[in-house]
């Protein structure tokens, strides 16, 4: 059984827990080290008990608080070379392990396969986790689907999908026009209709959760996310989670 959980998930910060058996693995975290400690507290978490960190690219929401949670409980640290250059100076006394798109990562009772993303960072990747029985896909940070993104989460269990803007919100926000065009652009951040686009592509068929993440507080609402992720499935919007900013998400399990 592969179970997971959001610590928050937002431009103010995220972190992902997902869990299996003996393991336990924290993907990204862009939360201070005493915020972090609170919001796995409220998962009824130990943070000394984390395997390790998983770490998608080095933007401040994504990796902001992993390198001192990383020194202060001395757990390693997953991430691409590109990745650690781009954090190398906040690295220091870090376990750091470097891993490479596509080559898969025993994680003790997990397997995670990274993956390719397009996105506006050094070299950044999202992964897929799997028990041998159960996957979990996650994409939080990606400007376009691509055919790869489209294979890589074909046939999931469970899904982590971002959902950042919505259009017309964005472009009628205050943001300046070079972060609008930076938002939309196809190395910036998913809209809701692209993630259901997605949905639309791929097998779905054994799929038990689907999450929204990442949306944006000011370019989107919860109830725009859900209602496009439901129309594409077919489903009753009470079906879509949406891990939100302040409150993450409960535990969800993949069985």
């Amino acid at each position: 059984m592969i179970r997971f959980a959001s610590l928050g998930s937002g431009s103010a910060g995220n972190a992902l827990l997902v869990e299996s058996g003996a393991t336990r693995i924290l993907v990204d975290c862009g939360f201070g080290l005493r915020e972090a400690a609170f919001r796995l507290g409220r998962l009824g978490i130990d943070p000394g008990t984390l395997t390790g960190v998983v770490v998608t690219h080095e933007h401040g929401d994504h990796a902001g608080g992993v390198f001192t949670l990383a020194r202060r409980y001395r757990l390693p640290v997953w991430l691409s070379y590109g990745t650690l250059a781009a954090c190398a100076t906040r690295a220091d006394g870090v376990d750091v392990r470097i891993v490479e798109a596509h080559s898969r990562i025993a994680l003790g009772d997990l397997e995670a396969i990274p993956y390719t993303v397009p996105h506006d960072a050094r070299e950044p990747l999202q992964y897929v986790f799997t028990d041998g029985a159960h996957r979990l896909g996650v994409l939080t940070d990606a400007g376009e689907v691509t055919p790869h993104v489209r294979e890589m989460l074909d046939g999931m269990d469970g899904l982590v999908l971002e959902c950042n803007h919505d259009p017309d919100l964005l472009a009628a926000s205050d943001y300046p026009l070079p972060l609008r065009r930076r938002i939309a652009g196809r190395l910036g951040h998913l809209a809701n209709e692209a993630a259901a686009g997605l949905l639309r592509s791929i097998d779905c068929s054994r799929l038990q959760h689907v999450v929204a993440a990442h949306l944006s507080e000011r370019n989107n609402r919860a109830e725009l996310a859900v209602a496009a992720l439901a129309g594409a499935l077919g489903c009753a919007g009470e079906w879509v989670a949406v891990a939100s900013q302040d409150e993450g998400l409960a535990w969800r399990a993949l069985s």
